[in-house]
Order: C-alpha cells, then sequence, then structure tokens
C-alpha cells in the first residue's frame, strides 16, 4: 500500500501540485483506507493530473472505479485510496482534512 501511496504523491508532485497530504483511514469506519489530497493551480491541471495519473497509474495495475469531475474538484476512486484534486478555493471551503481528522477521533 505504501509504495502505491508513494507513486501517488511523487506524480502529483512532479506535476505541481500543492500542498499534498496524505490521510491514513486504516481501521476507521470509511470508505477508504487512505486519502490523498491535493491542491491544483486550476482547471486545466486538475483536467492534466487526471489524465497523468491515469497514464501512469493504470500500467502499474491501478484500477479507477470512479471518477468525478468538476472545474473545482476531481475525485478518484481506486477503491482502498480515494485521491482528491481541488481548487485551493474549494480545499479551503470543504476542509476535507478536518472531517477526516473528526473521523478518527475515538467516540464516547
Amino acid at each position: 500500500m505504501q509504495e502505491r501511496i508513494d507513486r501517488i504523491v511523487k506524480i502529483l508532485e512532479d506535476k505541481k501540485c500543492e500542498d499534498v497530504e496524505v490521510v491514513d483511514m486504516e481501521g476507521r469506519d470509511y470508505i477508504a483506507k487512505c486519502v490523498i489530497i491535493a491542491t491544483t493551480l486550476n482547471s486545466r491541471h486538475g483536467a492534466a493530473l487526471r489524465d497523468e495519473l491515469a497514464l501512469n497509474l493504470k500500467p502499474a495495475g491501478e484500477t479507477f472505479l470512479g471518477v468525478e469531475d468538476s472545474d473545482e474538484w476531481t475525485v478518484i476512486d481506486l477503491g482502498d485510496i480515494l485521491i482528491h484534486l481541488m481548487s485551493q478555493n474549494y480545499r479551503a471551503k470543504y476542509n476535507i482534512e478536518e472531517f477526516l481528522e473528526e473521523l478518527k477521533k475515538p467516540r464516547d
């Protein structure tokens, strides 16, 4: 799993994504074991990143179970890994990192 995550992070960083963050959700009540969040420069950058990930990950055996696209936010579902490519405004607005951290806290 870590090798897959490292490959994705490297692709994103090589293609000038900003603030790439990996959130480990292993053992939590969540739909994926890992969430990767990255800030895109603009909508064209987001589309290029999606294509670059497909170009590099599919030959390595990754299966894209789903892709949801908009100008501001792309979600790529690899099953046990979710990748969120977000504009700076959407990332600040939706603050997925905080939501995921709340899910990781023990419930009383």
